[in-house]
């Protein structure tokens, strides 16, 4: 990667030295990239290498291996929501989490869109519920994309694609109501809207934040990674709020 010039979404930044920083972004064709950026901790940079803002990049390294030098220029910018609680908590999150679990270099052209749509639903939504059960699908994509996805096409007990209402934490597949019974305290819900589609109800919602969160924290955001976990509990203690 002598010279890359992309779009990209800012998911994480960490000083660097005095005045520098390390930018991650996620990029459409290459995944997630880092770079170095000179003053980039300055009052002209600060307000474009904000978490969730959309940017075009350009990273010039000597050699593979070498940590890139980026320059960026913002294309969008999603600052405005984060001095509101939960839009920031979600933009937070989303990002943290996409910056923690997936792997330098490789692409995700998917998931780059599904991060680029549930920012778009956060901006474009005027209460949470218009953009809460996209994230529970981005986490959802997340973990497919990593190779922990869930199997949710038919019951691991019956083997039957109906009545489909539970999750196992043991093998990660749907189970039905008749296949659960008697079990089913063992077993994790299944939101309706997770296979029908639409944006769910409350419950629904926090039900498929509990799924997805289990996974996430037993397959994805182990050792190191498990800081961020932070960042989600923030979200769900805000959600529950809100609710409330």
């Amino acid at each position: 990667m002598p010279v890359l010039i992309t779009s990209g979404i800012v998911c994480a930044l960490r000083a660097h030295g005095e005045h520098g920083a390390v930018a991650r972004l996620l990029t459409p064709d290459h995944g997630l990239v880092a770079g170095y950026v000179r003053g980039g901790r300055s009052r002209a940079l600060r307000p474009v290498l904000l978490p969730g803002n959309a940017v075009k990049a350009e990273f010039r390294a000597r050699t593979e291996d070498q940590l890139a030098s980026l320059t960026v220029e913002l294309e969008h910018s999603r600052a405005p929501l984060l001095g509101e609680p939960l839009p920031a908590a979600a933009i937070d999150w989303a990002c943290a989490l996409t910056a923690a679990a997936l792997p330098e270099g490789t692409p995700y052209p998917t998931l780059y869109e599904a991060l680029d749509g549930v920012l778009g639903a956060v901006e474009a939504a005027p209460a949470a519920r218009g953009w809460a059960a996209a994230l529970v699908r981005y986490e959802l994509l997340l973990l497919a994309e990593l190779g922990f996805g869930l199997d949710l096409s038919r019951c691991a007990a019956t083997g039957t694609a109906d009545e489909l209402a539970f999750v196992s934490p043991r093998s990660a597949a749907a189970v039905s109501r008749a296949g659960a019974e008697g079990y089913e305290a063992r077993l994790l819900p299944l939101p309706p809207f997770l296979l029908q589609g639409g944006a769910g109800h409350w419950p629904q919602i926090m039900d498929g934040l509990r799924l997805t969160g289990f996974f996430l924290e037993r397959s994805v955001l182990t050792e190191r990674r498990a800081d961020v976990l932070a960042a989600r509990e923030r979200l769900v203690d805000r959600l529950k709020r809100a609710v409330a």
